[in-house]
């Protein structure tokens, strides 16, 4: 057996590395979760893209093959989501302060904005929530008590679904619905309820400055991850044997360069690790 194992080493090394490629190229896309193809840090393709009305099992989820290392997935959820809304006051024009609970629901049917734009559903939840609650907030401000027990409710709540929808479109995601559960008057006195009020409405105004500036950072660094993931690639077509060198340089200073000089590594000198200490 040792004979044989001896014989045919290279070729069942060259069999192992090549099985551990192929599993590695291959993945599983279930039918609830799109997939967004990352290469060199720009999307390039979406499995299982959501399409409203497609037949079960005809959206393309199954097995899919991509390039092991160069290509990254990013797994997006693809059912309905909800985004709820902590308790607001909300100043009606009949001056009354209301405590108004919400949430809206909502699906992601663009992934490739989704991944430049958020990264994730959960922080396209985490930016939705702010601007549920502005869109709200103004709608309702525009009404009174007494029209939310009526059927004008209807209106208004379709107004912040549609206006709402609207900027969510910015994150590759599209409202669904959006409900009130509960819109009450408040405890305390009208000198607390106004206190509260105003400093939410403050903290709310800065929770969306604070979500757009997010947003505009996340497209700022996909950018320039993209730039930087291109800038190399080209680098490595250019010259190889540079670019080798430049990343084992890199390795090592992550490596050895300890703050207090306290780590200690052992390696063989014939190691392949220090093969650039070698001069090769």
């Amino acid at each position: 057996m040792k004979d044989i194992f001896r014989e045919n080493r290279a070729a069942l090394i060259a069999l192992a590395v090549l099985l551990i490629g192929v599993m590695s190229s291959v993945m599983i896309v279930p039918e609830t979760t799109q997939a967004v193809v990352v290469r060199t840090g720009e999307p390039v393709r979406v499995i299982n893209r959501f399409r409203p009305n497609a037949d079960f099992g005809q959206t393309g989820a199954g097995l899919v093959m991509r390039i092991p290392i160069l290509e990254q997935v990013v797994w997006i959820d693809k059912r309905v989501m909800d985004v709820d809304m902590q308790r607001q006051q909300v100043l009606s024009t009949d001056q009354l302060r209301l405590e108004v609970d919400a949430y809206a629901r909502f699906r992601i049917i663009d992934p490739i904005t989704m991944v430049e734009t958020a990264g994730t559903t959960e922080r396209v939840a985490e930016q939705l929530q702010p601007i549920l609650t502005s869109v709200l907030r103004q709608e309702l401000g525009k009404r009174s008590f007494q029209s939310l027990l009526t059927a004008e409710r209807g209106q208004a709540m379709k107004n912040i679904k549609d206006g709402l929808d609207r900027q969510a479109r910015e994150y590759g995601a599209q409202v669904i619905d959006v409900r009130i559960k509960r819109a009450d008057l408040p405890d305390g006195t009208p000198l607390e309820s106004a206190f509260a009020r105003m400093q939410s409405a403050r903290n709310q105004e800065a929770i969306t400055i604070r979500a757009q500036g997010e947003k505009n950072a996340q497209i700022i660094r996909a950018q320039a991850q993209a730039d930087a993931s291109r800038t190399y690639a080209d680098s490595f077509g250019k010259d190889p044997e540079f670019y080798d060198f430049y990343r084992a340089m890199q390795s090592y200073d992550a490596t050895f360069a300890a703050p207090d000089g306290s780590t200690q590594i052992i390696l063989s000198p014939d190691n392949q690790y220090l093969r650039q200490f070698r001069g090769g």
